[in-house]
């Protein structure tokens, strides 16, 4: 089964773009071969509103966030995971807003242990005001978000239900574009393919991965992603017991 890639985006660096009646993204310019055209920040509510994954250190990048939430009140700012594209403008927005950090833990968290200390990409600095637990529930102005632990790509790594729209914010779990970066000693296969499980069970109609283009199709979306994995898990079995 061919993963159904889309790999257009149409989203002009820094510019606030609507996308539902409760969801707005703005793109930091900082594509690559990880991030594809780059980090989209998504924007939850209307004048009370929540940041989902505020992005890299880029000033420009922040100054056109603060222009897209020009006239609103950040209420909460949310992250996903702690990779150095996803949360490191969340202190500066902190600091900007006045509004409180949530997510799992710090990087490493997911672990029994302190977490590791060597990978590369990983925010160390990162510190949320309020840790959040699988299910726990935020209560916005006119939004209501589930915290769905999903960890895999990296052991913190959170995606958000969106209740009033139907929608889940996927982080780096789900990518539109690509498959998921797993590595070690903080990503863990085992993990990440429970974790797409669990969303399979998930009755969202649409996916809002942090790279890349929604998905507005998830179940035959996340069946495909699901059975790359166990085929590239075939292969490595076979030529294993080829030795």
């Amino acid at each position: 089964m061919p993963i159904p890639y889309i790999r257009t985006l149409d989203a002009p660096y820094g510019e606030a773009m609507r996308l539902s009646p409760l969801v707005t993204r703005v793109l930091a310019n900082n594509p690559g071969p990880f991030t594809f055209k780059g980090t989209g920040v998504y924007i939850v509510g209307e004048r009370d509103v929540a940041v989902i994954d505020p992005g890299p250190l880029i000033d420009v990048h922040l100054a056109a966030l603060k222009r897209a939430l020009d006239g609103k009140r950040v209420s909460h700012i949310l992250v996903t995971h702690t990779h150095s594209d996803h949360s490191p403008a969340a202190r500066p927005l902190k600091e900007w807003s006045g509004a409180k950090t949530y997510a799992f833990g710090p990087h490493g968290s997911g672990h029994h242990e302190d977490g590791p200390r060597v990978e590369e990409g990983g925010d160390q600095e990162f510190q949320p005001d309020v840790r959040l637990k699988n299910g726990d529930v935020i209560h916005g102005a006119g939004f209501t978000v589930e915290a769905v632990h999903t960890p895999g790509h990296t052991s913190n790594h959170l995606c958000f239900g969106l209740s009033e729209e139907s929608a889940l914010f996927t982080g780096d779990h789900v990518m539109g574009w690509s498959t998921t970066v797993v590595t070690p000693p903080d990503g863990n296969m085992r993990e990440y393919i429970a974790s797409l499980k669990k969303l399979q069970a998930r009755e969202e109609r649409i996916l809002y991965p942090t790279h890349g283009a929604p998905v507005t199709d998830p179940k035959p979306f996340l069946a495909a992603y699901l059975e790359h994995r166990l085929e590239r898990e075939a292969q490595i079995l076979a030529s294993l017991r080829e030795i």
